[in-house]
C-alpha cells in the first residue's frame, strides 16, 4: 500500500491500518481492541523516532495516550468532517503615527520555530508576520514591517547569506527605516553578526539581531521578551550598532545588548547563553526602557556609513589541538585557502612541530593569525619561545579578537585584497569594535 504524506510519525503496520480505516490527524476515532474495550479520542500526531507499535490519541479529558497496537485492534472514523487545528494570526495592527519604522528581516531559528511533532525537534515554521501578531506588544512600540529573506538552520548560513543579508538590511537603511531586526538562528548567530559588523559599518540605524533559546510555543520561551526588547533598540537606540539582543540572566527583568564583534553563544540552552567576551554589553534593556552602557558606540544618523557586503570562502577556522598532524595544515593549504585563523592554546601558540610546516605556508602568501582558545585575555606571543618562533616566521597575533570573530573578518578582507601586507593591515586595524580593548580581569 503507498502511503500518503498525512499521519506524521506513523509507520509500519500501525499506519496501515489507520491508511485502511480513511483518517487523518486531528479525526476522532474510535478504537476497538476485542469485543469490549473501546478508547475514543482525537488521533495525533506522533515521534517518528519513538516506539512504533503505539497509536497516539487525546482523550475527551485532555490527556495523551498511547494504545499499543494489537492483531485485534480496529479503527473507525466518527466523524465525517473534522475542523483540524491551525493557526491563525489576528491581523496586523495599523501604523501609528509618531512611531518608528522598524523592519523585521526573518532568516530563521529558534525564535521562528514550533515544535515538530513528526521528530519532537523544532523547525522553522512561523513567518515574520507571524511574530509580529502574536506579540501584540509589538504595535505600540513601531510601526512594523516583515519580509523573509531565507528560512534556514543558523548551522547552514554560509558567507553568501551573510552577503545577501547586508544587501537587504542596506536596502532597508535607504529606504529611510529607523532600525531593522533580524530573527535568526541562536547557534551561529554570533558569527552573522560580526559579519554585517564588517559588511556595514557605521550605519546609520540600529541592526539588533535577535534570537531565542526555546521555541514560541513552549511555556518558558524567551522568543517575546527577546524580540519586544530587540524592536525597542532598533526603534530607538541613540546609537547605530550591529548588535544582539538576548537575555542577561534566567529571568526576563534585563536583555542584554551586545556589540556583533564581541559576543559569543556560551550555553547550549540556557536563556542567558550569550556574553560579551573582554567587555560589557554595549547596552541594557529593563522596564520598557534603554540603559546605554559605553560612551563609544556609533550615533544614530551617522554620515559615515560604509557598505561593503562581498566575503570570501577561501578563510579557515582551525582549533590546534595535542597531537595535530601536520598534514591538516598541508591540506588546508593544497585545496587553495588564503587565510587560516588559528585557535592557538594560552597565550597563542601551537605544538613546536607544526612551526615548519606554517613557515612554508607563510611564504606562499597565505595569511596566518593566531588567536586563542581562552575564553578571556588577549594574545600575548612574547612570552614563551614558541610564540616568539611563531612571530619570526610571520604569523600574525590577533590581540583580544574572538576566533570566530576573526575568522568571519578575514573571509571580508579576503574579499578585500589578495595583497598579503594589506591583508596583515585591515586584521590589525580596528573597523567595528572587534579588537585593541582593554582586557576585563
Amino acid at each position: 500500500m503507498g502511503f500518503s504524506s498525512r499521519l506524521e510519525g506513523y509507520t509500519g503496520r500501525v499506519r496501515e491500518v489507520l491508511e485502511s480505516a480513511g483518517v487523518d490527524v486531528g479525526d476522532e476515532i474510535e478504537i476497538t481492541i476485542g469485543e469490549h474495550e473501546k478508547i475514543k479520542g482525537v488521533l495525533m500526531s506522533r515521534y517518528e523516532l519513538a516506539d512504533p507499535e503505539y497509536i497516539v490519541v487525546k482523550l475527551p479529558n485532555g490527556y495523551n495516550i498511547g494504545v499499543r497496537f494489537r492483531e485485534n485492534i480496529q479503527v473507525r472514523k466518527l466523524l465525517e468532517e473534522v475542523k483540524k487545528p491551525a493557526f491563525r494570526p489576528p491581523e496586523k495592527a495599523r501604523p501609528i503615527p509618531g512611531l518608528p519604522r522598524v523592519t523585521i528581516v526573518g532568516t530563521g531559528g529558534t525564535i521562528a520555530s514550533r515544535i515538530d511533532y513528526r521528530t519532537g525537534a523544532v523547525r522553522p515554521v512561523l513567518t515574520a508576520e507571524d511574530l509580529l501578531s502574536i506579540i501584540p506588544e509589538l504595535a505600540s512600540i513601531a510601526n512594523l514591517d516583515a519580509s523573509i529573506l531565507f528560512s534556514i538552520f543558523s548551522e547552514d548560513m554560509t558567507p553568501n547569506e551573510w552577503s545577501m543579508m547586508a544587501t537587504r538590511v542596506d536596502e532597508y537603511i535607504r529606504r529611510g527605516v529607523d532600525g531593522v531586526v533580524i530573527a535568526h538562528g541562536t547557534d551561529t548567530m554570533g558569527y552573522s553578526a560580526a559579519a554585517l559588523s564588517f559588511a556595514l559599518q557605521k550605519p546609520p540605524i540600529p541592526i539588533v539581531f535577535v534570537g531565542a533559546q526555546r521555541s514560541s510555543d513552549r511555556p518558558s520561551s524567551d522568543s517575546a521578551t527577546n524580540l519586544i526588547a530587540a524592536v525597542k533598540v532598533a526603534g530607538y537606540a541613540p546609537f547605530a550598532e550591529v548588535c544582539v539582543a538576548m537575555h542577561d540572566n534566567h529571568s526576563d527583568e534585563v536583555i542584554a545588548i551586545h556589540r556583533g564583534t564581541r559576543v559569543r553563544k556560551n550555553h547550549t540552552s540556557s536563556r542567558d547563553a550569550f556574553k560579551s567576551i573582554n567587555t560589557e554589553p554595549i547596552a541594557f534593556y529593563k522596564n520598557g526602557e534603554i540603559y546605554v552602557n559605553r560612551k563609544d558606540l556609533n550615533n544614530r544618523g551617522s554620515n559615515q556609513y560604509i557598505f561593503n557586503p562581498k566575503f570570501s570562502d577561501k578563510a579557515v577556522l582551525l582549533k590546534f589541538f595535542p597531537g595535530m598532524s601536520h598534514e591538516i595544515l598541508e591540506d588546508i593549504w593544497m585545496k587553495g585557502y588564503r587565510g587560516i585563523i588559528i585557535e592557538g592554546s594560552g597565550l597563542g601558540h601551537v605544538a613546536r612541530r607544526l612551526i615548519p610546516t606554517l613557515e612554508k605556508i607563510l611564504k606562499d602568501g597565505v595569511f596566518i593569525g593566531m588567536t586563542s582558545q581562552c575564553m578571556y585575555g588577549r594574545v600575548n606571543m612574547r612570552v614563551y619561545s614558541t610564540g616568539r618562533d611563531l612571530l619570526k616566521i610571520g604569523v600574525t597575533p590577533l590581540d583580544d579578537m574572538l576566533p570566530e570573530t576573526a575568522y568571519v573578518k578575514l573571509s571580508w578582507v579576503l574579499a578585500q585584497t589578495t595583497e598579503i601586507e594589506e591583508i596583515k593591515n585591515l586584521m590589525l586595524t580596528p573597523l567595528a569594535g572587534e579588537i585593541g580593548e582593554r582586557s576585563i580581569p
